[in-house]
């Protein structure tokens, strides 16, 4: 089921990223269609986003493992939607933030921290 929750957030997360930032490329476009239009494709997002969060959680993992999954998908997403649409360098420091996100993902899920106190 990790598999299952993995890809759905994959889509889910594209989907967020053109939500979120696909209307930078309009800039000519009025501000309420950049809502409206971003409005709708947030919707495909949580019809992704929802199924996940709910196949994950039932398959074992916590809440907090399933947000850190989530934002390291969004950074991978985001890093190359950032450099094949917008058309923006991935600068060092960049990477290196993303970097420490990710590294978030080794104390989240180590298997020494799940000990019951």
């Amino acid at each position: 089921m990790w598999l299952t929750t993995l890809i759905l957030l994959t889509i889910s997360n594209i989907f967020m990223t053109f939500a979120w930032y696909g209307h930078l490329k309009f800039k000519a476009s009025p501000l309420w269609i950049a809502i409206i239009v971003s409005w709708a494709i947030a919707f495909v997002e949580y019809c992704f986003q929802v199924p996940a969060n709910r196949i994950g959680h039932n398959s074992g993992l916590s809440a907090a493992q399933l947000k850190i999954m989530q934002e390291v998908i969004t950074l991978v997403v985001f890093c190359v939607f950032s450099v094949t649409y917008l058309n923006e360098p991935l600068r060092w420091n960049y990477l290196v933030g993303f970097g420490c996100i990710a590294a978030a993902t080794f104390f989240v899920f180590a298997p020494w921290a799940n000990v019951a106190h």
